[in-house]
């Protein structure tokens, strides 16, 4: 998951012609591996805090020292970037935090996590500010036109993204949760992806500056995530989503480098 979103926000330089951020990049590496962990081993550590499984006591002390890299590296931002980063920060603490008032959701979950339909969105936003707009706003990048269309293509590459690991978790998900695959069902969370990659595609027509480059790389992206997508089932291998699906972020950058 780290190296995908590394891999993201090498592809925004590689995409506005800026120098290689080894800072930034480095930064949302190790904040990948906090934020994650914190998300998903929150829940379990506050409750067996005392006696924790080996395992568990590991994931923490790695995530600890991720967290002083995160902490290292965020003191070599510009400021206006760590500011930045501290809205998303809140984001990410209320994704695992139940602070909200329990009428606003359909179960006895509090946290943004588990409000209904709404994880799917939430995550391709932190990725989009993560991986578009944190970068550019470090190397104090003007926001036009441009940054707005790829952050928009971005929200929908990372959507398109999750739809395999929703086929995937149809069987173990609650219902409350509203998933797209629970609301429109699968054949149509297929088509759903199909019709996303295509205004992907077409948004990159809009952009003030269009490069060869990054024509050809998106037609290669977008065919390749097709594939994955259009053959996502519930009983899917182990390692279709969570490593042939995530790592085509990679495979982005890969072919954006070799191209380039």
């Amino acid at each position: 998951m780290a190296l995908a979103v590394v891999a993201m926000t090498w592809v925004t330089l590689l995409q506005f012609d800026m120098e290689f951020n080894q800072t930034v990049l480095f930064f949302v590496f190790f904040a990948t591996i906090t934020g994650y962990n914190f998300v998903k081993y929150f829940g379990v550590a506050k409750f067996h805090h005392r006696s924790l499984a080996a395992w568990l006591k590991t994931i923490q002390i790695f995530s600890l020292l991720a967290f002083l890299g995160m902490s290292y590296f965020a003191l070599k931002l510009d400021i206006n970037s760590i500011i930045y980063l501290s809205v998303f920060g809140l984001i990410t603490f209320l994704y695992a935090i139940p602070l909200l008032p329990m009428r606003y959701f359909r179960d006895n979950q509090k946290n943004l996590r588990q409000v209904s339909g709404l994880k799917v969105y939430l995550i391709a936003l932190v990725w989009v500010f993560t991986t578009v707009f944190l970068p550019l706003i470090d190397r104090g990048f003007r926001i036009n036109l441009d940054v707005v269309i790829t952050g928009a293509q971005r929200f929908i590459f990372v959507i398109v993204l999750m739809l395999p690991f929703e086929i995937r978790d149809l069987i173990y998900d609650s219902i409350k949760l509203g998933t797209i695959p629970q609301r429109i069902g699968v054949k149509n969370t297929k088509l759903i992806g199909v019709l996303l990659l295509a205004v992907f595609f077409f948004l990159e027509y809009f952009k003030e500056g269009i490069r060869e480059v990054d024509v050809i790389t998106n037609v290669v992206i977008i065919g390749t995530t097709l594939f994955f997508v259009l053959f996502a089932h519930k009983n899917q291998s182990k390692y279709y989503s969570a490593f042939w699906v995530e790592s085509l972020p990679i495979l982005w950058l890969v072919v954006l480098l070799m191209l380039g």
